[in-house]
């Protein structure tokens, strides 16, 4: 089978939050790393690949930093990567971040595409659903198990309360995954050396350009919660520490 991977680099999560002069994001000087979503997705292609053989491409988009998603993806086992390189992939929103993605790949010829549940920043859980809606193709959200079958592909869904939901889906289809799928795996060093020779193809905003259009979902201001935590210490003997206690609660907190 042939699959895509749509991977993105976000900021790590014990990163310092530090907002850009707008207040619209954060600033470019922090850390970053892999969407873990999106490993696990990453992980769920290299084993389909292990057991019906195939290939495994990545797709990034953003600035040149983003590469290292790539990087780390092809020193795990994938086979090539696309990389959308360009600081205007930053601002778009999940549409046409789909809509670039799609006009990216639309000569190539994909089997399924999995992209992670949703990104550790935006959190927007839409970009794998908006894609297989630009495509046409059938897609399945919150993948937890995935099945070869004669006919395509059969599934296994989380749902709430424990439940899950078991679906065949005909092929070429799109998937997002859920985290804890499986196990990760760590780059060998074999792997990261076959990686700086494994093909990269990068995509300019300009070659995509007429495939996007203004965001649908802007983000107007970014803040930082201020804390106003108090602690209060109460005196007294028991009953009167039960009756302040009380009182604080009905008066003041107004929570009885």
């Amino acid at each position: 089978m042939k699959i895509l991977v749509c991977m993105k680099q976000v900021p790590q999560k014990d990163a310092p939050l530090k907002l850009n002069e707008s207040g619209t994001w954060i600033r470019e000087d922090v850390s970053y790393e892999v969407n873990e979503p999106d490993a696990y997705a990453l992980e769920e292609a290299l084993r389909q690949k292990e057991k019906h053989g195939g290939e495994v491409v990545v797709i990034t988009s953003g600035p040149a930093r983003a590469s290292q998603v790539l990087r780390e993806a092809l020193a795990k086992g994938a086979d090539r990567a696309i990389h959308l390189e360009d600081n205007a992939f930053v601002g778009l929103d999940a549409c046409n971040t789909a809509k670039a993605i799609a006009a990216a790949i639309k000569d190539e010829t994909f089997d399924l595409i999995f992209t992670g549940l949703q990104s550790d920043d935006y959190g927007y859980a839409q970009t794998g659903v908006i894609l297989a809606e630009l495509l046409g193709w059938p897609h399945a959200t919150i993948i937890m198990q995935i099945e070869k079958t004669d006919g395509g592909i059969k599934v296994k869904r989380e749902l709430e309360a424990g439940f899950f939901q078991f679906v065949d889906m005909p092929l070429p289809a799109i998937l997002t995954i859920q985290s804890g799928i499986n196990k990760l795996r760590y780059a060998t060093l074999i792997g990261i050396k076959q990686a700086k020779n494994k093909p990269m193809r990068k995509v300019a905003m300009a070659d995509v350009q007429s495939a996007v259009g203004a965001n649908l979902q802007r983000i107007e201001r970014l803040y930082i919660p201020q804390k106003t935590k108090r602690t209060e210490h109460i005196e007294g003997s028991p009953a009167e520490i039960a009756k302040k206690l009380v009182d604080k609660l009905r008066n003041e907190l107004r929570v009885l």
